[in-house]
């Protein structure tokens, strides 16, 4: 079956251009467009799209402020994917986004197999960062946020390295633990660890720290 994409920008031309391009896929059915953000929670919760493409910029309701909203009206078990377009100078909010829950987030620039490679990367469950774009949010955390100015000396052992991997590509703690055949718990004791060596408050900045220095 193919994948059903909702796109949303507040763009007549963006949304248009983006659908021309994904109606040559043959993996992707663009079911539906939102101007806004408002628009966007009600075409949603109608219309249950597997991925959603949203700007992160939008007038009336940003991106990221539609995520926390969708969020908070539904389980996030049950949320699409949703994968950000930014350009390069939203590093900021895409730091946000990260905090809100976005699946995905690339530059509106990208090209036909890089957008499909990302819808289907994100409908299978995982979490996908464009190279550019996470060497500018690891930059911007690096520069405004204090806790990334130093990483503490202990290093991580392989385990703790395979962990962050997991959790790099979106993993929960209960899927980790079935991937490296440990209890929820000791895994969510190590995640814990991960975050204290490295000197960070969650695992979001645990994997652009992680980046940042090299680990994965």
């Amino acid at each position: 079956m193919k994948i059903r994409v909702m796109l949303v920008d507040d763009q007549m031309l963006v949304r248009s251009g983006i659908k021309s391009l994904l109606l040559l896929s043959d993996v992707i059915n663009v079911i539906g467009e939102a101007a806004d953000g408002d628009q966007a929670l009600t075409l949603i919760k109608d219309m249950q799209p597997d991925v959603v493409l949203m700007d992160i910029r939008m007038p009336v309701k940003s991106g990221i402020d539609t995520l926390n909203e969708l969020h908070q009206s539904t389980q996030r078990s049950h949320c699409p994917a949703v994968i950000m377009l930014t350009t390069f100078n939203d590093h900021e909010l895409v730091a946000g986004a990260l905090q809100a829950g976005a699946k995905g987030y690339l530059l509106k620039d990208v090209s036909l197999e890089t957008l499909v490679d990302a819808i289907e990367v994100v409908h299978s469950g995982q979490t996908l960062i464009q190279p550019a774009i996470s060497q500018r949010v690891v930059q911007h955390l690096t520069t405004n946020d204090s806790q990334f100015d130093s990483l503490s000396q202990e290093a991580l052992t392989v385990k703790e390295i395979e962990i962050l991997r997991f959790m790099a590509a979106g993993c929960s703690n209960r899927e980790i633990a079935e991937a490296i055949y440990k209890s929820e718990g000791r895994v969510k004791n190590q995640v814990s660890n991960i975050l204290a060596k490295l000197g960070v408050r969650d695992r979001t900045r645990a994997v652009l720290k992680a980046i940042e220095i090299g680990l994965i």
